[in-house]
């Protein structure tokens, strides 16, 4: 048994004083693998489900600390290792943080926790183009804000208005675009802040013209992505000038796995769980790849999967990680 497990409900009895009248959900020792769509990973030692985003600010206020907190969307493209994630994981449920509405002219408001889909579909409701690129982007907008997320061509960062976090006090900031100091899938904005909704905008568009962009987005997926498997999306970021898939590729690393987890022969810059793969095999395997690629080609890779908790004691995966970091 994991520490994480063993210290989920002492963690909740410690803090239960100082979080009287939190309304959100407090679960100890939260099966991560539930989450994930990679369908593996330990426990979360307490995981926060808040009901809103007064609920959230009232419990980073009491929240201690010392308690580490980390934050997590719908799983998309995120690996938890199988020791667990110690302290506080926060997640923000759709009921809280999931509405999109018009918010002015060619103009959405999207809470953190709202499905991209959700929002090219809002977007193609109110007529407003430059949304369908989110049609093909497994995710949530506080995902999204966060890495820069994009597809087909078009990047968040075109579309951000304004952000709305809240830093670990509890305190909420208002960030502009420039604020958000965006570059190729990540953002520069404080790594503390946890995002809770932003404004968005795109431009006039007839909906014929929004569906067809939005069809040729699922066309595309279906086509060459492996997209009815446990994966977590693209595994690698794209390195300057060069297809990360491709490196891959010459590099001899399409289909190869590592017990239960392989990079999918349909497109080798995902990667998958084929059944039994577990947090160490998935993990495992993109170190080996990044290091096959390093020897071919003399490009490190970056991950652009997300990877969070600890190894369990003699599952470390450090055999590359010295040649690479």
């Amino acid at each position: 048994m994991t520490a994480a497990v063993r210290h989920g409900a002492a963690l909740l009895e410690r803090l239960s004083p100082a979080l009287a009248g939190i309304r959100g959900k407090l679960i100890p020792d939260a099966p991560m693998e539930t989450i994930t769509w990679f369908r593996v990973g330990g426990p979360a030692e307490l995981l926060f489900q808040p009901a809103d985003e007064d609920d959230l600010a009232q419990f980073l206020k009491a929240l201690p600390a010392d308690v580490p907190v980390t934050v997590v969307g719908i799983g998309s493209n995120l690996l938890v290792r199988e020791a667990g994630v110690k302290g506080v994981v926060i997640r923000l449920s759709a009921r809280g943080f999931g509405a999109v509405e018009a918010a002015g002219e060619n103009r959405l408001r999207a809470g953190a926790a709202a499905p991209d889909k959700r929002v090219a579909a809002a977007a193609l409701e109110a007529g407003i183009g430059g949304f369908h690129f989110y049609h093909g982007i497994p995710g949530s907008i506080g995902g999204a804000l966060r890495m820069n997320a994009g597809a087909n061509g078009v990047e968040t960062r075109e579309r951000v208005v304004a952000v709305r976090a809240l830093d670990r006090q509890g305190d909420l900031h208002v960030l502009s675009n420039a604020d958000m100091a965006y570059a190729y899938r990540k953002s520069g904005a404080p790594k503390e802040l946890i995002f809770v909704g932003a404004e968005l905008e795109g431009y006039p568009a007839g909906r014929d013209e929004i569906r067809a962009a939005m069809d040729a987005v699922q066309t595309h997926r279906e086509t060459v992505q492996p997209i009815r498997e446990k994966t977590g999306g693209s595994t690698f970021k794209n390195p300057d000038g060069h297809s990360a898939w491709k490196l891959i590729d010459e590099a001899g690393c399409r289909g190869l796995m590592i017990g239960g987890a392989q990079m999918s022969p349909m497109h080798c810059n995902f990667m998958i769980n084929t059944g039994s793969a577990t947090g160490y095999d998935l993990e495992l395997l993109g170190e080996t790849v990044r290091a096959r690629v390093l020897e071919h080609s003399g490009i490190r890779l970056e991950w652009e999967i997300r990877r969070i908790g600890d190894f369990r004691p003699g599952r470390e995966v450090q055999e590359f990680l010295g040649q690479l970091l």
